[in-house]
Formats: structure tokens, sequence, C-alpha cells
């Protein structure tokens, strides 16, 4: 039987690797020892970078996709007050493959870079679909909508108990709110995480609310949304982290495994692999070490 909770945004005691404390408030998922004791266990974590910003993550039994876009490429899209932009690549697996989905993790859901059409159409075939509060009223259904810093928890008997934490955004410099909507990100807390929780960037630029993540939450994997985007429009602006808004994040962040999204695919990414290649070879080896790029269309295995 699945049950969900959530808890509003003003309580304390959240269940996510604090830097106090690394202990979470979920179910243990353990395995028993040869002499029969119980031993806990961590459950596998394979995560496939489907292209863009769209992860397809598993983990002990769950399916969760984040921010799905399955378009073919050559498509234009507007987003409001004059921004727009065109598809230049198309996901390298299919929508169909990705079922069934247990939940999908949608930061915003009103650009179609994280959210197109085809992307769309698979919302009704999840579970569930975790987003803004804004986005959730929008959307209707099974959407379940998060503030920052509040909580939502998947449970199901025999999986792993998964706290899923809303963590700040700002999709633009400051007083872009009103161009650019509500944004979050995620922290992903189970028991027995080996390094911290997986968390899932969104688009954001480096700004005081992610300081705030890496101050309150032991990242241990880190899904990072770059591209360095801009718009004509508002010239030199940008409205997701740069290649070196990157560098600056991981050495302060400092999570186990460092991946890179969201940098690809899309005429409005300004900056590529390359760039951010670029900008972590001039980075010490404390920081550039940590960076992973997942091959696209593959499932890798990452030890969280």
């Amino acid at each position: 039987m699945r049950s969900s909770s959530c808890i509003p945004a003003h309580r304390t005691a959240l269940p996510i690797h604090t830097k106090t404390s690394c202990l979470t408030t979920c179910s243990t998922f353990s395995v028993p020892s040869v002499d029969g004791a119980p031993v806990t266990t961590p459950p596998e974590v394979r995560i496939t970078h489907i292209g863009g910003p769209t992860v397809l993550i598993e983990v002990g039994g769950w399916r969760l996709l984040t921010d799905p876009t399955f378009d073919a490429p050559g498509q234009r899209y507007r987003f409001g007050f004059g921004t727009g932009s065109v598809k230049l690549a198309g996901p390298r697996v299919a929508a169909q493959a990705v079922l069934p989905i247990d939940a999908v993790l949608l930061t915003h859901d009103h650009h179609a870079d994280n959210l197109d059409t085809a992307g769309r159409a698979l919302l009704p075939l999840a579970n569930r679909v975790i987003t803004t509060a804004s986005g959730a009223n929008r959307l209707g259904g099974n959407a379940v909508g998060l503030t920052p810093w509040a909580t939502h928890a998947l449970q199901h008997e025999g999986r792993p108990t998964i706290h899923i934490t809303a963590t700040p955004c700002r999709h633009g410099p400051p007083g872009s709110h009103a161009l650019v909507g509500d944004v979050i990100g995620f922290s992903l807390a189970w028991d027995n995480q080996a390094h911290g929780t997986l968390w899932i960037s969104g688009d954001t630029v480096l700004f005081d609310g992610v300081r705030e993540v890496a101050d309150r939450v032991t990242v241990g994997t880190a899904l990072v949304h770059l591209g360095g985007v801009r718009f004509p429009v508002t010239g030199p602006l940008h409205y997701t982290m740069t290649a070196s808004d990157a560098v600056k994040l991981c050495a302060l962040m400092a999570p186990h495994t460092f991946i890179p999204v969201h940098y690809e695919s899309w005429y409005h990414f300004t900056q590529g692999r390359l760039d951010v290649e670029r900008a972590f070879a001039g980075a010490p080896a404390s920081v550039r070490e940590r960076v992973r790029w997942l091959p696209v269309g593959e499932g890798a295995k990452i030890h969280v």
C-alpha cells in the first residue's frame, strides 16, 4: 500500500542530511547477515541522463524522473516576455521506455526546456508529480506542491522511504521572478546514504539560496543544472549557472560526486560540456576530481 506525507516548511526537524547531523528519520532498509543479525545495506542507485535536464533515478525499487523533455528536435518554444528557444537535440531514451514512473520531480512546469509537450503527456502516467506550489495548482490531478524547505515522503512496503525536500532556486538575476516564476530544486534522503543526500539543483543561478543548501545539507551527489542560459532581450544576464559558477559551487558544497546536466540540446544554452571542462581544468584537484560526466542515454551506478 502506498502512502505519503508532507511536512510544512516551518517544521524544524527536516528529514535531510544536515551539517549538524547525518541521521534521517526514514525507515531502515535491511537484509539478514550470515549469522542472522540484521545489517543495513544501502539500496543500489542507478542514474540515466536522458538529455537536457531529464534524468531517470532508480533507487531501491523506486523510479523517479526529473523535468521530462521528450520532444523531437527542431521545435520552437516561447517562454514569455520576448524569450524563447529552439530544441537542438532529442532525448536519448524514448518516453515510453522510462515507464513506469513512481514520481516526477518537476522543478517548474512553465518552461518547455524543463517540461515540453511529450514530457507533459507523461505526467498523468506517473503516480505523482512533485513540483512548486504554483505549478501544482496549474497542473492539478496527481501534482503535489512544495515550497522551499517543505518535505514530501515517498513510502512503499519493501522499499526505502525517500524524503524529498524542496530547495531554493532563483532562475535569473535579482528581480527576475516576475519573468521566470517559481522554481525549486530537490534534496532526496533515505537511510544508509554513504555520502549524503542526492540533490537536484533545478534551474537556478548561484545565489544565497543555493549557498543555504550548501550550509544546511550534506550533499553526497549533486545533479547540477548548468548551461549559462541567456536571452538576447536581456543581454549578458544569466538564468542558470555558468561553468565558473559550477566550479565555485563544487568547491563550496564539496559533494562526493558532482554531475552536470542541463548543458546541451537547447539554443539558449550558451555553455556546453567543453566550457565546463575548461573551467574545472583550472580548479584544484580536490574540486575537479569530484566531477562525473554521465554517458547520455546510458544508466550509471552512483554511490550516493
